[in-house]
């Protein structure tokens, strides 16, 4: 009840005059708070495509060359595709035809970099006093690497591991040793040491991904060496070493085959000849024959 009108019911919210005249003339009331339009999303097929999305294509031709499915020919045409492709959408034709796209072995649309939220990777000490350690193949970078060389070597192959975490420090101290650091193409690598009467050699790269891991080597060298730089991966090389293999097959096979040629073909002239022999000595029997009778 509204004691204002004498008891007598009415609204909460009486209509304004604006109101009012929008009423009598039938139009409808104007928000005056406008939403932004949203960003047009990016379609899967023109997202760039990442060193590591032309390894994992590359390594279904691989299979797929091993197994028989492509020629050498049609091989190194695919990579040669693989390997110029800018988009996803440019690298999903070169394996649609294959078994492994199907069963999902490409994963395209998968992420180049695994860092995120997890359980962190403890650290990792590489010691080599008098001997050599080594640290390659598939595994996960910690966040910090400590390696400590004293009349010996380390060795630190980043090519194939897995990164929980964008940044991953490398702290190294060389007395009288070596350590080599290996990592892939498409991270970028910085460097914060010095050399004491010894080299430390680190090749800068500056990877185009701006969510692409981060390496940075600190530490020093005394009357030793420090070296890192990138490189490919085991999958390009090895690639590389079974499409070499496959040429080298291919070849000796058609070499065998015009060898096996060559011989049927003197093998056949030879009972050509003997057989045109044989009918000559034949018909002269029966010449003689004929003359004596």
């Amino acid at each position: 009840m509204d004691a204002d009108n004498g008891g007598r019911p009415g609204p909460e919210n009486p209509p304004g005059p604006l109101q009012k005249q929008d009423q009598r003339q039938g139009r409808q009331p104007v928000d005056m708070i406008k939403t932004a339009p949203a960003p047009a999303a990016v379609a899967e097929g023109d997202i760039r495509a990442s060193d590591a999305d032309r390894d994992r294509v590359a390594e279904i031709l691989r299979e797929a060359l091993a197994e028989g499915r492509l020629d050498p020919e049609e091989h190194a045409e695919r990579i040669d595709t693989v390997y110029r492709a800018k988009t996803m959408g440019e690298l999903e034709p070169v394996v649609r035809d294959l078994p492994a796209a199907g069963k999902g072995g490409a994963r395209l649309g998968q992420e180049a970099y695994a860092h995120g939220p997890g359980a962190p990777v403890p650290d990792q000490n590489l010691v080599a006093i008098f001997s050599a350690s080594v640290r390659k193949g598939r595994w996960q970078a910690p966040a910090r690497i400590n390696a400590f060389a004293l009349f010996g070597s380390v060795e630190i192959d980043l090519t194939e591991a897995v990164f929980p975490q964008q940044q991953v420090q490398i702290n190294v101290t060389a007395i009288f040793g070596s350590v080599e650091i290996r990592v892939p193409e498409n991270i970028t690598l910085r460097s914060s040491g010095s050399g004491v009467l010894g080299s430390f050699e680190v090749e800068s790269n500056d990877a185009e991904d701006a969510d692409a891991p981060q390496v940075v080597i600190n530490g020093y060298a005394v009357l030793g060496s420090v070296e890192a730089r990138p490189k490919r991966g085991a999958w390009i090389r090895d690639l590389r070493d079974r499409l070499w293999e496959g040429h080298r097959a291919l070849r000796d096979e058609l070499r065998e085959e015009r060898r096996e040629r060559h011989h049927q073909l003197r093998q056949d002239r030879h009972e050509w000849h003997e057989r045109l022999r044989a009918e000559r000595h034949e018909r002269r029997d029966r010449f003689r024959k004929g003359a004596g009778s």
